[in-house]
């Protein structure tokens, strides 16, 4: 009996090893599906009402196709736009660098330097290339699970809450909602905080002169757009507004609008104003709110800007209520 024991235990290990090395390349694309699906479910659960929940999921699906289209099109444009410039930039540095009148030899070693960098800067282009099949192929996913997620949203929730240990059925309800709760602070403090860069970026590149209103209000839009894309963010488009005013010999506005966006826009309203929304929604400590979201993203990538301060709400929660079982055994 214990070695049958033993077998299936070893074919449960091999086939849960072959799940994950199945699902990990994809888990992003999962996580933030989930999420998404968790933000948008009040707007669901009311379309069910009214239609079906799978009609429901498909509509939202459908405007979330529509939706990433556009992303996907304008930050394809916007990097390519930033690869050719920088790549550009890089050239006419290295043709005016080899017309300086330099020491002896320094003129071989800078040709032997370039002759190894261009091959490099080849490379990295074709490898940004190439990763564009693989983000669509996320992108894929992405999609097929919210859709699935919405659908499936009650069972998923009974499931949770089956998953629950007898006997300890409070203290699991106790976590749930905590994680209910820092999960409905970060989305709301994702989304208050994004479109307020919009905003900003938009009277930024208006004020400063650099485009008429109607294309600042444009960038505005797509910098909220960018701002829900972890990593991307809203720096993105000051930084392209910062290259082409380079690229048009307009030192100051540049230095101007990089100081501006990345004090306004990004990153630093994201360690500074976020964790203090989030704080104040989820009742929580600010600076465990910025250790959790700077440890999460050491930890996990992007994905621990979410998954860490619920970590570190969840810890204080079990603080809680082991401190209340000490008392009442005392």
């Amino acid at each position: 009996m214990k070695a049958e024991e033993v077998v299936w235990g070893v074919v449960a290990l091999i086939i849960l090893y072959l799940a994950w090395r199945t699902v990990a390349p994809l888990l992003s694309a999962i996580f933030f599906a989930a999420i998404l699906a968790y933000a948008v479910l009040p707007i669901h659960n009311r379309l069910s009402k009214r239609i079906d929940s799978k009609k429901s999921a498909l509509v939202l699906t459908a405007l979330l196709i529509g939706l990433s289209a556009v992303i996907t099109v304008e930050l394809v444009l916007v990097i390519k736009n930033l690869v050719v410039s920088f790549y550009e930039d890089i050239m006419a540095f290295i043709s005016w660098s080899l017309t300086l009148e330099l020491p002896f030899g320094a003129h071989e070693v800078l040709q032997k330097l370039y002759s190894q960098l261009t091959p490099k800067l080849t490379e990295y282009a074709q490898n940004y290339a190439f990763s564009i099949p693989k983000y669509l192929l996320q992108l894929v996913v992405f999609l097929t699970m919210f859709y699935a997620i919405l659908v499936n949203s009650e069972e998923i929730k009974r499931q949770m809450h089956c998953l629950i240990p007898g006997g300890r059925e409070n203290l699991g309800e106790k976590l749930l909602k905590r994680a209910d709760i820092t999960l409905q602070a970060l989305i709301r403090a994702w989304l208050i905080l994004n479109i307020a860069k919009g905003i900003l970026m938009t009277l930024g590149l208006w004020g400063f002169g650099i485009t008429d209103f109607p294309t600042a209000l444009l960038a505005g839009l797509l910098t909220i757009l960018f701002s829900f894309i972890p990593l991307f963010e809203g720096w993105i488009i000051w930084l392209a507004a910062a290259i082409y005013l380079l690229r048009q010999g307009d030192l100051l506005r540049a230095v101007a609008i990089s100081i501006y966006g990345a004090t306004l826009v990004s990153p630093l309203p994201d360690f500074t104003i976020r964790p203090k929304l989030v704080a104040k929604e989820a009742k929580l400590d600010e600076i465990m709110v910025l250790v959790g979201m700077i440890g999460g993203a050491w930890a996990f990538g992007v994905k621990g800007l979410i998954i860490g301060p619920i970590v570190l709400n969840l810890v204080s929660a079990l603080l809680k209520e082991w401190k209340r079982i000490k008392a009442q055994q005392s």
